[in-house]
């Protein structure tokens, strides 16, 4: 006996509504409303509707490869009429990172995991030193390493160091930081 491939209520909620079939116009509102709600490279945005086309298609019983120049249009629709630009999305995730205290490393490493293209994540995710050291200090203060840490900062110095360098700071910044005053802004 085959299972059913309904979705079953969980205790004291009531059963999710089907997922839709999918259609060109469906996958078109599926993207705006994404689109409306969270800024995205075009990457992401087709790993979304891949999920929902993959949802509807288990559930349905269709097969997901039908759909693929279906959502080929969608994506190039939205990156044609401006709604996802990945360059601008890169600028602006990099900015955003590195105002939270977070190294070029990991801030590339973030837009590639985003499905940014690797000439843009260079791009996004180059900074100065005086960027890479004012990002180190806010993470330090924000983990409370080195100068304001609360315990003994010559016997911590070295896990100090390492979870700069985990964090991804080269090791002369993570140095500066540390053995410095903390003051400095």
């Amino acid at each position: 006996m085959a299972a059913d491939p309904s979705p079953t209520p969980r205790a004291g909620r009531p059963a999710r509504k089907p997922p839709r079939r999918i259609s060109a116009d469906y996958l078109q509102r599926a993207a705006m409303h994404y689109l409306e709600r969270y800024s995205a490279p075009a990457a992401q945005l087709r790993r979304v509707l891949q999920r929902k086309v993959a949802t509807s298609c288990r559930y349905h019983g269709d097969e997901p490869g039908r759909f693929a120049e279906m959502l080929d249009e969608v994506v190039a629709r939205c990156v044609s009429s401006g709604l996802v630009d990945d360059r601008r999305f890169a600028e602006a995730r990099a900015a955003s990172l590195r105002r939270k205290g977070r190294s070029s490393h990991a801030i590339a490493a973030r837009l590639s995991a985003k499905g940014v293209d690797r000439g843009l994540v260079d791009e996004a995710s180059q900074a100065t030193a005086e960027q890479e050291l004012a990002a180190a200090r806010l993470a330090a203060r924000r983990k409370r390493l080195g100068p304001w840490s609360r315990g003994d900062r010559a016997a911590d110095r070295q896990k100090h160091l390492a979870a700069l360098a985990r964090a991804g700071f080269p090791m002369q910044i993570a140095r500066a930081v540390i053995d410095g005053a903390g003051d400095e802004d």
